[in-house]
This record gives C-alpha cells, sequence and structure tokens, in this order.
C-alpha cells in the first residue's frame, strides 16, 4: 500500500511527499518501526528543496490520522544515505536492505524491506541530494521553520497525538523546546511535531559500507542458513540501455534456442495453512520425506498469526519461529541458500536453492497485493517473488483468497485483482513493470479455499471414506468452466484426502482448499500429495514435485551468437549510414575586389541514404566560415539518390576588408560538411584579394608613394606597423604634457 497518501496529509501547501517507504530505526538492541517519507518543497524562485520526514505509526498508515511527525532531516549537502552491512556478516540476497543516514549533527540507522518500493525511494533520494556544486546556492530551509517549536512565555497544551520532532541542518541549531499547538500550521491540524532535544548518536562501528562476497567466502555456507551474494549495484541501480544495446538484447532473446539448452531441475512447492499456530512438529515429514534433494524450494504459508497485532503492525513472532522450522527440515543431503523471505500480515512465502545454484539466480524482486477488507487489506491477497533462474524467468505467487462456500466470485475476483496489480520493477526504469503472466514458469500456490458444493456433509464424507476422489473432484470449484484459476493455470485431478476440516466437528463439509497450480513449458509434475500427519492446523500440508526445464546458456555458443549479432548489426548500420559525392571539393577565388561577389558552387548527390545535411563549426570557432564567405544553403534534407546545389559566396566590405588590406586575413578557410549519422567532408576555399584604399585607414594611406594596389603586402605591413607604434609613442608624450 503507498503510504505516501497518509504522509501527504500530514504536509502543508507546497509540500509533496513522491515517495515513502515503512522501515525499522535500529538503535543499539532497540527496534522501531518508522514511515520514511521524502518530502519536497518547490521554492518562488523555482528552485526545490527536500527533506526527509519520519513518523511514528501504531498500525498501518492509511490517513493522516495513523501517523505522528517524529523527525525531520534536512537533505542538505552534508548528508548522505549509505548502505552498510553489520561487519562480517554475509549478505542476503534479497534481504532487507540496512541503509545508514548521516548528516553533520546526526546518525541513524534504518532497515528498509527489499524491493522496487525501497529502489525507487533510495533513487529519489540520490536524486535529491543538491551535491558539491559550488555555483548552486546552499539550500536554506526556511520553509521548515514553521516545524520549530517556539519557546513561549505561556505554556500551551500540546495537541492530542503529537510526537516530539527533531529539526537538524548545517548553521541552525536544534529545533526543540517548549510546546505549541500546532494546528494552524497544517491543514487539517494532523501528525503535528512538538519538542525533542538532539538524539545525534555516533556511528556504529560495526557497520561499514557494503563490500561485494566472492564465491569462495559463501562455500562454507551450511544448511538452513546460508546466504548468497547479491551485487548492489544490480539491485539499486537505475540501469538504462542505449538503442543499440536494446537492439542487442532483442536480437539475443530471437536466437535464444541456439545458444541455450534445457536442463531439468527439481523444484518443491509446499502451501500450508497454520491457523495462527506456532510450529510444534518437525517439518520434515512434509518438506523432505522420502524425495531426493530439491534444487529449489518453494514455501507457503497462510493464516500465520491471527491476531489483531498482525494486522495493525509489521513485525510479529511467527515470521521468525516458521521460517527456523522449515530452515531446519529442508533436505539433510544438501546445501542450501535462502533467496527471499515476502510476507503480508499472515501470507508468507519463503525461496531457497542449492548452495551451487546461487550464482546463477538474479533479478530478485518481491512484492504483495492485499485484497481483504475494503479490497486493499492484507488479512487476504497475495504475496510474490520473481526472479531469473539461468536464462529462465519464474514468479512463484502465494496466495489467501475469499473465504465460505459462497463466495466463489469473490475468490475469482481476488485472483484477477492479485494478477493486475501484482508488479514488478524492471531495472530499466524506462520500460514497463512486470506482471504475472510475463514469465516463462509460473507456480501459484495457497489457501485458495474453493469448496466442494452440491455435495452436503455426509455425502463428501461418505466419498472420502471410500476414497472416490473422483466423483468429488467432479464437484470441486476448481475444475468449474467458469473458475478463473482453471481457465489460465494448470492444476492434476486430485488424488489425496481434502485438507480442510476433515476431522472438524463443524458442519461444513471437508474441502480441497489448499492447492498447488502452474503455468509454462517443460514442466512435469512428479508428485501432489497431501500429508495428513501433521497436526497443528485445522488444514493439512500439501506439496507438489516438479522437474522444470530450465534455458542454461552454453557460454561458447553465447559469444559466437553475440559477435554473429554485432556482425550482422555493424554491416547492417554500416549499409544505412549516409554517404554523398560532392562534384567539387576545392574552390579558388581569383582576383577578389571590394564589394564585387564572387560565387563558386558545386553539387551534393545523395547515395541511398535519406540524410540531413549542414555546414558545421570547426573547434574553438564560433562559425563554420569566415566573415566574407557564405554557403546557400547551409543547411538541408536529401531524399534518396537526389541532388542539391550549393553556391559559396565570397563578399568582402568595409568590416572585413581592413585585415585583408593589411595581410592579417588571407582568402582562406576549410569548410566542414557534416551529414547527420553519417561522416564528414572537408572543403578547401583559396584565392587572393586585391586590397584597395577602401577599408584602409586614412593616415596609413597618406604616407603611401603609390597606389595601395601596386604595394607588396609585407610593405603595407610594415608601414601599419610603424604607424601604430608611433600613435603609440605620441599619446604617450601627449599624456605627459599634459
Amino acid at each position: 500500500m503507498d503510504q505516501s497518501v497518509a504522509i501527504q496529509e500530514t504536509l502543508a501547501e507546497g509540500e509533496y511527499c513522491p515517495q515513502a517507504v515503512q522501515g525499522v530505526l535500529c538503535e543499539g538492541d532497540s527496534r522501531q518501526s518508522r514511515l520514511l517519507g521524502l518530502v519536497r518543497y518547490r521554492l518562488e524562485h523555482g528552485g526545490q528543496e527536500h527533506a526527509l520526514f519520519l513518523y511514528t505509526h501504531r498500525r498501518m498508515a492509511i490517513t493522516g490520522d495513523d501517523v505522528s511527525l517524529d523527525q525531520i532531516v534536512p537533505v542538505s549537502r552534508d548528508f548522505a544515505l549509505e548502505e552498510v552491512s553489520p561487519d562480517g556478516e554475509l549478505y542476503i540476497l534479497g534481504s532487507d536492505v540496512t541503509v545508514q543516514l548521516d548528516t553533520a549533527e546526526l546518525s541513524l540507522v534504518f532497515q528498509l524491506p527489499f524491493g522496487s518500493q525501497t529502489r525507487m525511494f533510495l533513487h529519489e533520494v540520490a536524486r535529491a541530494c543538491p551535491g558539491f556544486d559550488s555555483a548552486t546556492r546552499d539550500p536554506e530551509f526556511l520553509w521548515l521553520s514553521r516545524y520549530r517549536c517556539a519557546e513561549l512565555e505561556l505554556e500551551m497544551p500540546r495537541p492530542r497525538g503529537c510526537n516530539s520532532a527533531l529539526v537538524t541542518w548545517p548553521g541552525y541549531a536544534t529545533i526543540g523546546g517548549g510546546g505549541s499547538n500546532f494546528d494552524g500550521l497544517r491543514p487539517n491540524g494532523k501528525g503535528v511535531p512538538m519538542d525533542q532535544s538532539s538524539r545525534g548518536q555516533d556511528k556504529p562501528e560495526s557497520l561499514q559500507p557494503r563490500q561485494n562476497k566472492s564465491k569462495s567466502e559463501i562455500t562454507d555456507m551450511v544448511r538452513s542458513s546460508t546466504i548468497t551474494v547479491s551485487d548492489k549495484a544490480h539491485i539499486l541501480s537505475m540501469q538504462k540501455f542505449g538503442l543499440r544495446d536494446t537492439i542487442v538484447k532483442s536480437h539475443l532473446l530471437q536466437k535464444e534456442e541456439d545458444y541455450t539448452y534445457i536442463q531439468n531441475f527439481r523444484f518443491f512447492v509446499g502451501t500450508y495453512n497454520v491457523n495462527g499456530q506456532s510450529p510444534k512438529e518437525c517439518l520434515q515429514l512434509w518438506l523432505s520425506n522420502g524425495i531426493q534433494a530439491p534444487d529449489v524450494y518453494c514455501v507457503g504459508f497462510q493464516e500465520l498469526d491471527l491476531s489483531k497485532e498482525a494486522f495493525f503492525f509489521h513485525d510479529t513472532p511467527k515470521e521468525e519461529e516458521w521460517f527456523k522450522a522449515v530452515s531446519e527440515g529442508l533436505h539433510p543431503d544438501a546445501k542450501y541458500a535462502k533467496v527471499k523471505l515476502i510476507r503480508l500480515v499472515g501470507i508468507m512465502l519463503l525461496l531457497y536453492v542449492k548452495q551451487e545454484h546461487a550464482a546463477y539466480i538474479s533479478e530478485v524482486e518481491a512484492e504483495t497485493v492485499g485484497t481483504g477488507i475494503m479490497g486493499r487489506m492484507g488479512n487476504k491477497g497475495g504475496v510474490a517473488i520473481r526472479f531469473q533462474f539461468h536464462n529462465t524467468s519464474i514468479c512463484v505467487v502465494n496466495s489467501h483468497l475469499a473465504a465460505h462456500i459462497e463466495e466463489y466470485e469473490r475468490r475469482n475476483q481476488d485472483y484477477k485483482d492479485i494478477c493486475s496489480r501484482m508488479q514488478f520493477c524492471q531495472p530499466d526504469p524506462s520500460l514497463p513493470p512486470l506482471t504475472i503472466s510475463n514469465h516463462d514458469v509460473i507456480l501459484w500456490l495457497g489457501d485458495l479455499n474453493y469448496r466442494i458444493e452440491e455435495l452436503d456433509v455426509e455425502k463428501v464424507k461418505k466419498l472420502i471414506e471410500e476414497k472416490d476422489f473422483q466423483m468429488l473432484y467432479a464437484y470441486d470449484q476448481v475444475q468449474m468452466a467458469t473458475c478463473a484459476l482453471f481457465q489460465q493455470l494448470s492444476s492434476r485431478q486430485l488424488t489425496f484426502i481434502p485438507t480442510f476440516l476433515l476431522f472438524s466437528v463443524k458442519c461444513r463439509a471437508p474441502a480441497w482448499c489448499d492447492r498447488i497450480l502452474w503455468k509454462g513449458k517443460n514442466i512435469t509434475q512428479l508428485s501432489y500429495q497431501s500429508h495428513m500427519a501433521l497436526k497443528t492446523s485445522d488444514h493439512k500440508p500439501v506439496s507438489s514435485v516438479f522437474d522444470i526445464g530450465v534455458r542454461v546458456v552454453n557460454d561458447e555458443l553465447y559469444r559466437k551468437t553475440l559477435e554473429e549479432i554485432v556482425r550482422s548489426l555493424d554491416k547492417m548500420e554500416n549499409a544505412n549510414i549516409p554517404s554523398v559525392s560532392l562534384s567539387k571539393r576545392e574552390f579558388c577565388f581569383q582576383n577578389v575586389k571590394y564589394m564585387q561577389l564572387k560565387v563558386e558552387s558545386f553539387t551534393i548527390h545523395n547515395g541511398q541514404v535519406p540524410c540531413h545535411f549542414e555546414f558545421i563549426n570547426k573547434p574553438d570557432e564560433e562559425s563554420y566560415c569566415k566573415q566574407w564567405l557564405n554557403a546557400n544553403p547551409s543547411r538541408g534534407f536529401l531524399l534518396p539518390d537526389s541532388d542539391v546545389e550549393i553556391d559559396l559566396e565570397l563578399f568582402v566590405n568595409k568590416t572585413t576588408a581592413t585585415k585583408l588590406n593589411s595581410g592579417e586575413d588571407k582568402i582562406e578557410d576549410i569548410l566542414v560538411l557534416h551529414l547527420d549519422r553519417g561522416k564528414d567532408y572537408f572543403l578547401s576555399v583559396s584565392g587572393n584579394y586585391l586590397p584597395s584604399c577602401f577599408g584602409s585607414p586614412i593616415h596609413t594611406l597618406c604616407y603611401m608613394r603609390e597606389p595601395i594596389l601596386d604595394l607588396p603586402l609585407e610593405t603595407i605591413s610594415e608601414l601599419l606597423a610603424y604607424l601604430a607604434a608611433y600613435c603609440f609613442e605620441t599619446q604617450l608624450v601627449t599624456k605627459s604634457l599634459i
């Protein structure tokens, strides 16, 4: 849920919260939930300033009433937000992101949930930092003065529900002191700050900037507690590709079969509705009994915690309890690495891979969708993890749909909502987000809550006693023609006892609520069963083992394919490079006279590629030609196999004649004709100018005993230099006499 909406309700006019993320403030052994919002303020002169607003909250923030402002950290020049890792701790692929916030006054450490929401938040914060450009004016943050708690002579009552607030930035003292009623500073009086002394703390010594770990550092990983390496830049960077890179990637995708081969990997998929209970039994009977060690584990839970606290707060002790139980129940013949854990209230999904496959897992993303109360809350809904395994994209979805037999259509709608609202951001932000259907393999598990209808309870129980599952399956809602899941996902006919309410005294029929479905190519379902020996819940766990064909890259074939694509692309680009022919490249203007136009023409003939042409400036020059020269036209567009005639016009006027008369300038120039996406052509211009009295200083002409046209340029230059020196000395004498 986008909690920036709740923050926006607490802000004043002109303030906007583009991104927010829920995290945990870590202070020593203390862990406190905080809502972090990046707030932008537009200044009157057109600039903008940013600050980080930290809020406390007692439940999921839906409106401004749910949050209280705790602290404000202006994004100033000394502001830094850096990802860190506890010293000596390996990084878990898909784990929460630990970041450290540093300013001149304080240092705070937060844990933020892994995923696109955190990535976008960190990206926006990085963009908001003012940088170190000395030409940029330092932020003043005058707009934050409304949050300062003025020291009043008369104590005023603190508004209900308001926390202390800290606002600190360079050059300002910590804002704190006496309380004040700040309702007038807000459009609605919600979530306003009060007083707080500075809580700056030293930077923890155990936290250092994260370093990428080599493969050798994860060789000693132990089963159920192993860790995989992730590249920070890959997870948090916003990579963009050029047009050529995009074309290469597109061709590689089309030729994927040329450099990949199908290799089967064993996937274990399990689902268990635990009815709010803590683990009381060993899970090996469910997770590893009687099977070969899987390559990948996908384990989902529903109703992990049924308490009101779990619904309103982010944390629940049941998460750690069941995570530990699963980790201890994994197959003993292999070492596994935890890739990701994602939870929405009581819906949790865990993903493990064998240690040797960890290096081939990439692009891990996790998202949640709530479909419960008001169609948005997390008591019902789905969580999903998507990742790339070798060259195959896989999406695993764990869902808990609407309950009760009569809510058949609501379950269909929950499924459709999860499919439409579950979106995964891509590394390149210019690309649209991925949906569940955009993956090669989809594994869907969970408590889908579809029931057996048109049969009374006694009839259902009788068929179960007779093990007539084929007859019972005919009345199952999932296999009905109108079931949304059955239309898009595959499911094998059930051959095990219904897993819900089998031994319940309630007057409700047992049902196959807990299901595993799939979609994709090269998928073989080896087993599909329930595990009746586990008695923790009123549901029984269900498991399915698949052999899934994954596309694995052959490095040598990949290199050859890439080289072929690049060569082909180079050839195509060369064939599409504009090329023209010029009828003439050297131009000589003889006996140029003052104020007499001289014209030389040439023709540009275009090849088979349309192109733009233009005369461009040479380095460190303001114009493409000298003042006495002009190309007409100087730019244009050529269709294939077309011609255009260019006139080079040479005209000497009073502005340019002086330097030509004195020899400071000559009729010499080089023109550069540039083709868009093509090469440059160089045109040489030369000639001679006939000096005249026009454009020459009159005092210079007075010293000439012959016509200027008959004097060598060297003589004219020496005369001009002499007269210039003479004039300079005369001015000095005149000034001294005065």
